[in-house]
C-alpha cells in the first residue's frame, strides 16, 4: 500500500496525480515482462500514454465505442473533459486510491484502471454528467446508455456524485437525479431512486463515508447521513442519521429508532459491513 500521500478524499495534487501514473506505467512494465500476451494490449492502453487522462480517455473509448459511435470520437470526447477540468483529474485519482486501499482484490492502480468497471463507469458518468450541466443533453444521454450496455451500471447524468467512490463488483448499480456524495461504497448491485411519478428533487442523498450494502434498495427524497451504513438487501424509505445503521425491509435503525447505536469508524473507509448483526440478530448457523 502507498505510504506519505493524503487520504483519497483530499484535493488531489498534481504531484500525486503524477505519483499515481508512475505507479501505473511501472506495474504495466512489470506485467508486460511477466506475461508477454498481455503486452501489446498494455502498451497501447498505459504506456504509450504520456498522461493518466490521455490512458483513461483512450481505454473509455475502446470500451463504450460502438459502429455507429466511433472511439476516436469518445477519445477526443473524454480526453476535452479531463483535459479542460481538473476536477475530474482530481476525482478519478482519489477513485484509484479508494479502490486500491479499501478492496482487497485490487492487486495495483493498473489493475483497477483497465479491469474495474465501476471505475471505469464512474469516469464516465463524470463526462456524461460534465456534458448534462452544458446542456448537451443528447449527447449525455447517449453516453449513458452506452455505460448501462457496457459496465451494467446506470447512473442519471444529471446525478451528482463526489470522489473516492469505490463500486465494488458495480453490476447492477442504478442510481437516479439529485445525488452528491464523497467517499462512498456501494457493493453492487443497488438501486437509488426515486418513487412513482413524483416530480422535482424527488432522489435520496448520500452523504461521506457511507457504506451501502449489496442488493440495498433506496427510494425517494431522503437523506442517508455521514458515515452510516445500509445492510445488504435492505428497503430504506425515511432518514438515516449520521453513523448509524439501517437494516431490514422497511429498514430499521439498529438500537432503536429513539436512541440508535451508533459507531465510531467510517463505514465506507472501514468496509465493515457486520459488526452491527450481534446487537441486532440472534442469528446463527
Amino acid at each position: 500500500m502507498p505510504t506519505g500521500l493524503p487520504a483519497a478524499n483530499s484535493l488531489v495534487a498534481p504531484d500525486e496525480e503524477g505519483w499515481v501514473w508512475g505507479q501505473i506505467k511501472a506495474e504495466a512494465r512489470r506485467d508486460a515482462e511477466s506475461e508477454p500476451a498481455l503486452a501489446s494490449y498494455l502498451y497501447s492502453t498505459i504506456l504509450s500514454h504520456s498522461s493518466l487522462e490521455r490512458s483513461l480517455s483512450f481505454h473509455l473509448g475502446n470500451k463504450l465505442c460502438s459502429s455507429t459511435l466511433l472511439s476516436t470520437l469518445l477519445y477526443d470526447l473524454f480526453l476535452n473533459a479531463f483535459s479542460s477540468d481538473p476536477s475530474l483529474r482530481s476525482a478519478a485519482v482519489a477513485d484509484l486510491r479508494a479502490a486500491r486501499e479499501r478492496d482487497p482484490a485490487c492487486v495495483s492502480y493498473s489493475h483497477c484502471l483497465l479491469n474495474y468497471k465501476g471505475f471505469l463507469a464512474c469516469q464516465a458518468h463524470r463526462v456524461a454528467h460534465l456534458l448534462w450541466r452544458q446542456s448537451r443533453r443528447p449527447l449525455a444521454l447517449a453516453l449513458h446508455s452506452r455505460i448501462a450496455n457496457v459496465f451494467a451500471v446506470d447512473i442519471h447524468p444529471a446525478a451528482r456524485i463526489g470522489k473516492g467512490i469505490l463500486f465494488d463488483h458495480a453490476t447492477g448499480v442504478v442510481e437516479g437525479r439529485h445525488r452528491n456524495r464523497e467517499q462512498c461504497v456501494d457493493p453492487a448491485p443497488c438501486s437509488l431512486g426515486g418513487t412513482g411519478k413524483v416530480g422535482g428533487d424527488r432522489h435520496p442523498k448520500i452523504g461521506d463515508g457511507v457504506l451501502i450494502g449489496a442488493g440495498a434498495t433506496i427510494l425517494g427524497n431522503i437523506k442517508i447521513g455521514e458515515g452510516a451504513k445500509v445492510g445488504a438487501g435492505s428497503v430504506v424509505l425515511i432518514d438515516v442519521p449520521p453513523r448509524t445503521t439501517a437494516v431490514g425491509n422497511p429498514a430499521r435503525l439498529v438500537g432503536g429508532k429513539e436512541k440508535p447505536s451508533k459507531h465510531e469508524d467510517v463505514p465506507g473507509e472501514s468496509m465493515d459491513h457486520t459488526s452491527f448483526i450481534s446487537e441486532w440478530s440472534d442469528y446463527i448457523i
